[in-house]
């Protein structure tokens, strides 16, 4: 097995004024099954100064058909994001001797005249008489070129660029020696970003206006807020990793100082039945809630206070090697505008 790690496969910058006309590079298939019916599963194309190709890695929400969510979760860790690139087998030595035909292609394209023919000799030059020979034909059915591949969800990060090694051939059942070749844990992270958590709706009462010095109850639906999970899979591979989200707790910030929340910390932990905090009940309304806020102050006649509710979810994961482990807490919430008023009475 090889990997490049020194070499480039360069194309001059100014082609990519030419790239928009580049025509579609073959399908390309993957996996340490390839040869065995898993070709056609990707789309490649030559963008910038390497070969790269789109994703092959599918999701599934709790084992079903992935259904939209309400909410992306943010990790608690500022120093972490998921992936934004990595690489995975991408094309077979016939489908990279199709992409530099379709270089070659474009030459017949108005103002481009040469263009397809330099990328095309470029590619030869590594892919046909350089690093390879005769684009690993040979070897069709024994391995596959591995690519750099972008999280469909990170496309803009500056980081998604940073995969940036020409495609690399690997024997199948291998594993490259490289920290962004496609794994058990970044399939993990790849479906951290694909989480459908939903919506922080919180319950109150009072709802929405309240009075100074009135206790505010707030609580969560147990039924919506529950364990979530999405599996990432990389087709013909038999490699996948289940990501779950289990909601920990919920802060309240009543969005401003003049207010007591509680429990003090201001953060309502799980009961032991998956609710946080408790509904309100009548004739409860001085009584001190498990979960929730009371205002010192009024807003004022026009104004509101801003509450924002926030859930953190624990993350954990497992794959199909056995491998597991926990990934940064996230987060996601809501404000919710609360009108604070003072109690009227009448003196006789």
């Amino acid at each position: 097995m090889r990997l490049l790690t020194s070499k480039r496969l360069v194309v001059v910058p100014a082609l990519a004024l030419a790239l928009s006309a580049v025509p579609t590079a073959a399908h390309a298939g993957g996996g340490r099954t390839a040869g065995g019916g898993t070709e056609g599963s990707g789309k490649g194309s030559a963008k910038g100064p390497v070969i790269t190709a789109e994703t092959k890695v599918t999701t599934t929400v709790n084992g079903s058909s992935r259904t939209s969510g309400t909410s992306t979760l943010t990790p608690q860790n500022s120093n972490w994001t998921p992936p934004a690139c990595w690489y995975e087998p991408a094309f077979s030595p016939k489908e990279i001797e199709a992409t530099v035909k379709l270089w070659r292609g474009i030459d017949g394209v108005p103002f481009l005249g040469g263009v397809g023919k330099y990328v095309g000799d470029t590619l030869d030059a590594y892919y046909k008489d350089g690093e390879y020979k005769n684009y690993n034909l040979d070897k069709q059915g024994e391995g596959m070129f591995w690519a750099a591949v972008k999280n469909p969800n990170r496309k803009d990060d500056p980081e998604a660029n940073s995969c940036d090694k020409p495609p690399f051939w690997v024997d199948e059942g291998n594993v490259p020696d490289e920290p962004l070749a496609v794994s058990p844990k970044i399939l993990a992270e790849y479906a951290y970003d694909e989480l459908p958590v939903p919506g922080t709706r919180i319950e109150m009462r009072p709802a929405e206006t309240t009075k100074v010095n009135l206790p505010t109850w707030v609580w969560l639906d147990r039924t919506r807020f529950k364990k979530i999970s999405v599996t990432a899979s990389l087709p013909g591979t038999g490699l996948s990793a289940t990501t779950t989200a289990e909601p920990v707790s919920l802060h309240i910030d009543p969005g401003t100082r003049d207010a007591r929340t509680y429990p003090a910390s201001g953060d309502c932990e799980l009961n032991a039945d998956g609710s946080i905090g408790a509904p309100y009940e009548p004739g409860r309304a001085n009584d001190t809630p498990p979960c929730g806020v009371t205002y010192l102050r009024s807003s004022g006649s026009d104004g509101s206070y801003p509450l924002r509710a926030t859930v953190t979810w624990k993350i954990s994961w497992t794959s199909t090697t056995g491998e597991s482990g926990n990934l940064p807490e996230g987060t996601f919430g809501a404000t919710e505008d609360v009108t604070v008023q003072e109690i009227q009475s009448v003196n006789r």
